[in-house]
């Protein structure tokens, strides 16, 4: 089993050129699943965690999501990227410790977003924001693991799709010590090419949770790294409520045909 030395080194190898999709497991079956197909690194997913747990996206305390980042970090020999979310915490202070826990769980890296969980505020004061982002910084320097931080900006999937509000605070967090940049919810490749320019010294992360664009594309406008959030939890939910709901309403079981073999997939 590669050491976490090795699974930080090897995650930022990977963000140094090309173009490579990290999809999202939600728990130690999808990880080793996907690692098996040969996929270069894998990130956790919020809220196909929190659907494993009976509850909506954000519902997971600090306690399981760190025991979540180390069961699957320990589960597979790829890098794994820590969906972080806003760091459980709205203190900078606060912050900078939840990602000391964190980082010793074994993971390659960690995202820190900028929703505040309000409707009314959905997003951070930019001073604020970067606060956080700095602490996190300041975090992993001090814990000595190296691993690589994504600093995200929420404005898109908030109820605020401003692209210049969302390119100033990216170059922001590039400023305050991200080292890759993420605002889910651009679809476009005018918003996406926008993005790459502005933080041109940084990678780009694209979130891909419809079929508007491939990976051939998405390199091409100088993307760096895709994945998928939890849209590869929401297709497996898909089967499963479609097949459980035809049991229930209808009596049949047409969707038990065609099924795969999954004990060879981990055989």
């Amino acid at each position: 089993m590669s050491s976490q030395r090795d699974k930080v080194d090897a995650f930022h190898r990977l963000h140094a050129e090309g173009c490579f999709v990290m999809p999202n497991p939600w728990d130690i079956g999808s990880a080793v699943a996907l690692a098996d197909m040969g996929f270069a690194a894998l990130a956790t997913t919020s809220s196909g965690h929190a659907w494993t747990r009976g509850r909506a996206d954000g519902g997971v305390p600090l306690d399981e999501e760190l025991q979540h980042l180390r069961e699957l970090a320990a589960a597979v020999d790829v890098p794994l990227n820590g969906d972080f979310q806003g760091g459980f915490a709205d203190e900078p202070d606060h912050v900078g410790a939840n990602v000391k826990l964190a980082a010793a769980t074994g993971i390659a890296g960690l995202s820190i977003e900028d929703s505040t969980g309000d409707a009314d505020e959905p997003l951070y004061p930019l001073d604020l924001a970067v606060e956080r982002v700095r602490a996190a910084r300041r975090a992993i320097n001090e814990s000595g693991t190296g691993i690589l931080l994504t600093g995200r900006s929420e404005g898109f999937i908030v109820g605020r799709p401003d692209l210049d509000e969302t390119i100033r605070r990216l170059v922001a967090y590039a400023e305050a010590g991200a080292d890759c940049l993420y605002p889910p919810g651009i679809t476009t490749a005018e918003e996406i090419a926008a993005v790459v320019a502005a933080v041109a010294s940084k990678p780009v992360n694209l979130l891909v949770y419809a079929p508007v664009t491939t990976v051939a594309e998405a390199a091409a406008l100088g993307v760096r790294r895709i994945s998928v959030g939890g849209t590869l939890a929401k297709t497996a939910w898909a089967g499963f409520l479609a097949a459980a709901e035809e049991i229930a309403m209808d009596g049949t079981f047409t969707h038990f045909g065609g099924l795969p073999n999954v004990d060879s997939t981990f055989s």
